[in-house]
């Protein structure tokens, strides 16, 4: 417990210091092409851990909270107001409040669009490295009378595109069907069927979906099973309700009272959902089905649910092991070929984050979805025992959301001061002081109200 809490630890803050620093360093590096005097860049906010000036004469500033960083230039005040009053006038060509509108709206916007650069270069480093690799999106079953079964989804249909969209793995199926989160209207399915060579189209009607879901599963809640581990028994705990019912270790499960198990996953449901229940369960021995009386006991978890246990356990595999080549999908780049789909991912991935933030402010999808600096830690810590690629494809995306969420018309975000110049091109002076003022309190508040509700989403995840 105590190592993954610090390895959760050390991942927020490596992931975090690679975000923030390549953000600041965006509007530090136009800010400097743009002929603006820099007097800091802070990686963190609060008292400074470690500060330097650099032969370049920028103070550079190390600070405990690794939420955020700031770069702060000449004719730009504490508050990011800008103001050329107080600059001596032998230094006004360095100050940013004097410099063109232009080069005011590039030094704003090149932070965000560091983090888009940063996905992009993620996503292509990814892809020379690994390419897309998966699991070809062949149903492997669908869930009787479930939305799926009734729009003519069936075994073996191999799912081509979502909404028109190409899906090569199922990680992009239920990618495309995330992006319908919350909506009322129909999701288009394009299969090739198992038992035809004709393409045919898919429609399964959805109803404000899973608008309330903080951990959706998209592909299960439509019926549609993707692949199961076979419920195959490799052993057993002595003493407990499976040996007591005759099971025994490379025992298949085949059915319960009546019902056809359709994998490990299927038969772990069953037995927790009938605690003190007797189930006639048939399995499948050397061939031979047998059938056996199983009543699982009861055990409370710590929240006070009660479930079935027997006792067993399944056999320790992996995919690869479990599926035939055919539905293993591998997709190889070369550093040229890798630039179009990541510039892809990162835009469609740019879309969906968007496109969430508007569902959660309409209430299409639940606000519990929003995530703070512990949830980001647990996956953080967990993406980095993964393994690299699947960090690595994290990073990217919170590079995107940190990008899309910088870039909101919020004053303090650079979003805002974007909306300010906006304004300023259109009615050809600055927006008022006072305004600018009054905007960043407003702002301070809307952020603060959202950390706030993220922490409070995080510790409820924990509780």
């Amino acid at each position: 417990m105590i190592l993954e809490i610090i390895i959760s630890v050390l991942a927020l803050l490596v992931t975090l210091g690679i975000l923030v620093t390549i953000h600041e360093f965006g509007h530090f590096w136009v800010a400097r092409r743009c002929g603006v005097k820099v007097l800091r860049f802070s990686i963190g906010f609060g008292k400074a851990a470690k500060s330097w000036i650099g032969k370049d004469g920028v103070e550079y500033v190390i600070a405990p909270i690794p939420l955020g960083g700031y770069v702060k230039m000449l004719g730009q005040e504490d508050t990011t107001v800008t103001d050329s009053s107080s600059v001596p006038a032998s230094q006004k060509h360095l100050s940013f409040a004097c410099k063109p509108l232009w080069q005011r709206m590039a030094i704003v916007a090149a932070g965000p669009i560091a983090n888009f650069l940063l996905a992009i270069f993620v996503f292509w480093l990814i892809n020379i490295t690994y390419g897309i690799s998966g699991i070809a999106p062949v149903v492997n079953n669908v869930i009787e009378d479930s939305v799926a079964d009734r729009a003519g989804l069936r075994a073996g249909d191999e799912i081509l595109a979502v909404d028109g969209q190409e899906t090569i793995i199922w990680q992009q199926v239920s990618l495309q069907m995330l992006a319908r989160l919350g909506e009322t209207g129909t999701i288009s399915l394009t299969v090739d069927p198992a038992d035809s060579s004709s393409l045919r189209e898919i429609i399964l009607p959805i109803d404000a979906w899973m608008g309330a879901e903080t951990a959706p599963n998209p592909v299960a809640d439509l019926g549609i099973i993707q692949f199961e581990i076979p419920a195959i028994i490799a052993s057993l705990v002595p003493g407990g309700a499976a040996q007591a019912a005759g099971l025994l270790a490379g025992d298949e499960i085949v059915a319960v009272d009546g019902h056809l198990i359709r994998g490990w996953t299927h038969w772990v449901e069953v037995i927790r959902t009938s605690p003190e229940l007797t189930l006639n369960v048939v399995v499948k021995r050397g061939g031979i089905e047998t059938d056996l009386r199983l009543r699982p006991t009861a055990a409370i978890l710590e929240d006070g649910t009660e479930i079935g246990s027997i006792g067993a356990y399944v056999k320790e595999t992996t995919l690869a092991e479990l599926l035939p080549p055919e539905m293993q999908r591998q997709v190889n780049y070369n550093v040229i070929s890798a630039v179009q789909p990541a510039l892809q991912e990162t835009w469609d991935k740019s879309v969906f984050v968007l496109d969430s933030v508007k569902k959660m402010v309409v209430g299409l999808i639940s606000i519990k979805n929003i995530n703070g600096p512990i949830t980001i830690a647990q996956v953080a810590g967990e993406t980095a025992s993964y393994g690299l690629h699947v960090y690595l494809g994290f990073l990217a995306l919170l590079s995107i959301s940190l990008g899309v969420l910088n870039l909101l018309p919020i004053p303090v975000l650079d979003g805002g001061h974007l909306l300010y110049y906006a304004i300023e091109a259109v009615i050809r002076r600055p927006v008022p002081e006072r305004i600018q003022a009054f905007g960043l309190q407003l702002g301070l508040l809307l952020i603060s109200g959202i950390m706030v509700l993220a922490i409070y989403n995080d510790v409820n995840r924990l509780l």
